[in-house]
């Protein structure tokens, strides 16, 4: 009989854990016993599960004995508290948040572009940012037809990348704007409904703010290309789920054709080709939105750089751009067990 794991979530009743528990439930996957932890806020809480309510447990040092697989979204404060504790345990983390992407000693994984720097987890598994993931699942295939140079990006980012909360917010403030009543924003920092800004993370003395450099640092990191050169402008707008993103590649020699880019983009796992030039369909954060892929259109060539393309991509945050890509991570790890 193949092995079972006993999995726990930490941030279970947030978005993210939310879509974690959901994945367990209704995808294959090998699981024993799932334990859901979150904050005190929530004790005294059920979750249902297969049919059962699952009571909600605090998350503490101790909460990880007998885990083989710990999924993290419980922010990155959290990870760093109870993260280690986790690992002498003797769980795999998984972990979501921003708290060890950066660790040269953590591996930072998109499973379709990266996933042999599995091999090198010492317990620690990171999660990128949404805003990188669906970035690189359109960009990482291009290094078949060229050598990448730059990449300059711009996203429309969606409620659901601050949360439950947030995409609450959003909700209510919609509302009150068609009844003609004040908006009062709590979880961002200006209005949302019917509004756009800039990503609201500190910016520091560089000019970017963290989301901009998350993507920035951590491309890199994951393409195993210090040498690239990546800018990005990161925007909230008032979407509830689904990231968008426009994407100009240059390459370091002559661009590939348009429809090199559109086939290598086609034949790529995790992507879903939506250009449909006649009927004006491209992808859409409402298409995107309950999809496990990102999909990728408006290719074209750059008409002010010979050698650069442009696209624009969708995909649905908290699964590829967060709970997928994790569970994703975790499928690959057993796999590697299995061998």
């Amino acid at each position: 009989m193949a092995r079972q794991y006993h999995v726990a979530i930490a941030g279970a009743t947030g978005a993210v854990g939310e879509e974690f528990r959901k994945l367990l439930e209704e995808r294959p996957f090998p699981l024993a016993s799932l334990r859901v932890l979150a904050s005190e806020r929530s004790k005294g809480k059920s979750l249902q599960f297969r049919g059962e309510l699952i009571p909600v447990e605090v998350l503490g040092p101790e909460s990880f004995e007998g885990c083989d697989i710990a999924f993290f979204s419980a922010g990155a404060s959290r990870s760093r508290e109870f993260g280690p504790a986790a690992v002498r345990s003797g769980a795999v983390v998984i972990d979501n948040s921003s708290a060890f992407r950066m660790d040269p000693e953590v591996p930072l994984v998109v499973p379709e572009i990266n996933p042999e720097d599995i091999g090198s987890h010492k317990g620690i598994i990171a999660n990128p940012n949404c805003s990188t993931i669906i970035a690189l699942m359109a960009v990482a295939p291009l290094r078949q037809l060229g050598k990448l140079k730059r990449i300059v990006v711009s996203t429309y980012q969606a409620a659901s990348g601050a949360g439950a909360q947030a995409m609450h917010e959003l909700i209510e403030q919609t509302r009150r704007y068609l009844e003609g009543q004040p908006l009062q924003p709590e979880v961002f920092p200006h209005p949302i409904a019917f509004n756009l800004f800039s990503h609201n993370t500190p910016v520091g003395s560089d000019g970017y703010n963290d989301e901009e450099r998350k993507m920035i640092l951590e491309s890199r990191k994951i393409l195993h290309d210090e040498s690239l050169r990546i800018t990005a402008t990161c925007i909230r707008v008032p979407v509830l789920r689904a990231h968008a993103e426009s994407i100009n590649v240059e390459f370091e020699g002559a661009r590939p054709s348009v429809g090199a880019v559109r086939e290598t983009l086609f034949h790529s796992p995790g992507i879903e080709v939506v250009d449909d030039v006649e009927h004006g369909r491209f992808p859409m954060p409402l298409d995107a939105t309950g999809r496990d892929s990102v999909l990728v259109g408006r290719i074209r060539e750059d008409a002010s750089n010979d050698n650069a393309i442009e696209m624009f991509v969708c995909g649905d945050q908290i699964l590829k751009g967060a709970a997928l890509n994790g569970f994703q991570i975790a499928a690959t790890l057993i796999e590697r067990y299995a061998q």
